[in-house]
């Protein structure tokens, strides 16, 4: 049992916990913590000029990592700041430890500025939120937060430092870390009722979600897939790679809009849900996107989402890779004469729409765009597709054009694409930096929209001052066109245009240290961005693209 401070003990249950890199904005009362990472070389330290950014970058790393990362931000205002980037984090299960510096405990009963309740304020958005009160007592509060964080479905926690607690000295004993094994299968019962339920489907679909692609199961999903025969949708939000695009079962994003998936899934008499949300929307609809006729099998770690909104005919809580790696060997030992054929049939009958045969074609349609001035969004989308190294890393927040992008970019691991989550806007810059972080060795293109861009800039500071080989390709309409499409015919455009001022994204990247470049000539965007992605070092293109409604 050593004597050491607060802080000191903070950062070495961190590090023993598998924390490498802390994502910070300092304050004041953090300031016995700045001071004590000067002894803890193990800790990189990424500074955030703002809390939204710094929580966006760690939850970035998490994800793409799979490991336990850490964010301090500064007291009320600072968590304040960054709830919106932690309630996307809760909403996507990122492995986060979220600390936030607070005014000493007797001093906070005198009301000062910026002191307030900061576990109450992150409670709503972490599966466990707490205070410490004593040096002692942070071993115990570590390595809880740290389990609880790992521990599937993952998910962010929070812990308030009070200056006192940081600063005090004591005799710390700091134990040892604690994992949850939650590698678990169904019983041999279920998996015999799942795969009776799959084999009699004449004409089966499956959606797949997040956890195919954090549990890394893309070869299990591939298999059932074929030997189901089975069409294969991503889930209603893409917020990862979840399906390898060029297999012939696959058939992209299932998207968002309730009367177009209702009319996707009612030729399917059996729906398989894999470790996805079953059917999560946004707008409202008086449409039901999920027909009648159909069975729903559904299999996810998450509890809470089962049987949540819809009938569900199988609900199954379990790993998705060891319950699909059971499965495999069931389905075939199960499947009657006559079925490969069936399944190799309903495959063949997918080819003509599946994801590579429409990718094709809408790669003729956009070609036909080539001289079109403005830029059209889908000429740069097959553009931007075509230029991306075969190992690229795509962080996607381009709302107008991430329809177009999903149908032409290719995603061929679980790390080769990380799109919006929660439906918070600002992540996409600052994701960048913290995916680039947690891959070192593959190049990372972050493709965004003007206003998703305005809401992160800091990050491109970040970006700049770690030297990440990220390419930010702001794709800039000079509009929140998204919500111009959703306006009724006639309506006016009331503060959706950014334009007076012209918002010069080349000139703010310089502004922080990166190089930059303008594209306005279609000719143009291939070569610029070969030339971003290959140079191995921070830069930003800014390609000025059509705003769809006549205003150049």
């Amino acid at each position: 049992m050593a004597r050491m401070s607060g802080a000191d003990a903070l950062l070495r249950l961190l590090v023993d916990e598998g924390v490498t890199h802390l994502f910070g904005n300092p304050g004041t009362t953090e300031l016995p913590l700045m001071a004590a990472l000067a002894q803890c070389p193990e800790l990189t330290y990424v500074l955030g000029l703002q809390e939204a950014v710094v929580v966006a970058m760690a939850e970035a790393y998490g994800r793409a990592s799979g490991r336990l990362t850490a964010a301090n931000v500064h007291v009320t205002p600072g968590l304040g700041n960054a709830m919106g980037a932690l309630y996307a984090a809760h909403f996507a299960g990122a492995p986060l430890l979220v600390t936030a510096g607070q005014q000493d405990q007797g001093h906070g009963l005198l009301e000062p500025i910026l002191a307030g309740d900061l576990v109450q304020m992150a409670r709503p958005y972490t599966k466990w939120a707490v205070e410490a009160t004593r040096a002692v007592d942070l071993p115990r509060i570590v390595r809880r937060a740290a389990k609880v964080a790992l521990a599937p479905p993952a998910g962010p926690v929070f812990i308030s430092l009070p200056a006192d607690v940081l600063r005090a000295q004591a005799h710390i004993e700091l134990g040892r870390r604690v994992r949850v094994e939650a590698s678990n299968r169904p019983s041999a019962d279920t998996l015999g009722q799942l795969a009776t339920m799959l084999l009699a489907a004449q004409r089966p679909v499956m959606v797949v979600g997040q956890e195919v692609s954090t549990r890394d199961a893309f070869a299990e999903a591939a298999s059932v897939a074929q030997l189901l025969g089975a069409a294969v949708y991503q889930q209603t939000m893409p917020t990862t790679a979840q399906f390898v695009s060029e297999h012939p079962a696959h058939m992209g994003p299932l998207g968002r809009n309730q009367k177009r998936v209702r009319a996707t899934l009612e030729p399917y008499d059996v729906l398989f849900c894999v470790g996805a949300d079953l059917l999560r929307m946004s707008l409202a609809s008086e449409i039901e996107p999920l027909p009648e006729t159909i069975r729903v099998v559904h299999l996810t770690e998450r509890t809470w989402e089962l049987g949540k909104n819809y009938r569900t005919d199988l609900a199954i809580q379990a790993d998705v890779r060891e319950t699909l790696r059971e499965l495999i060997p069931l389905l075939q030992a199960r499947a009657e004469r006559g079925h490969a054929q069936r399944a190799a049939s309903r495959l063949t009958a997918l080819e003509p729409r599946n994801w590579a045969s429409r990718r094709a074609q809408a790669a003729e349609q956009a070609a036909k765009a080539a001289e079109t001035k403005p830029i059209d969004p889908r000429f740069f989308a097959l553009k931007f597709a075509q230029a991306l190294p075969r190992d690229a890393v795509v962080v996607e927040e381009a709302a107008t054009t991430m329809e177009a992008l999903l149908g032409f970019v290719a995603m061929r691991d679980r790390s080769s694409y990380f799109g919006l989550a929660s439906g918070a806007l600002g992540f996409g810059l600052a994701w960048a930096v913290g995916v680039s972080l947690a891959l070192p060795g593959r190049p990372v293109a972050a493709v965004i929209g003007d206003g998703s861009a305005m809401y992160a800039l800091p990050a491109l500071w970040t970006a700049a001052h770690c030297r990440v080989p990220v390419t930010f390709v702001i794709v800039n309409n000079r509009s929140y066109r998204v919500l111009k499409e959703r306006m009724p015919p006639g309506a006016a455009y009331t503060g959706m245009d950014l334009r007076d001022p012209a918002i010069d994204f080349v000139a703010l990247a310089q502004s922080v240290g990166l190089n930059a470049r303008r594209v306005t000539e279609p000719r143009d965007i291939e070569e610029t961005l070969h030339a971003g992605f290959s140079s191995g070092a921070p830069n930003l293109v800014e390609v000025q693209v059509d705003d769809g409604f006549g205003n150049r």
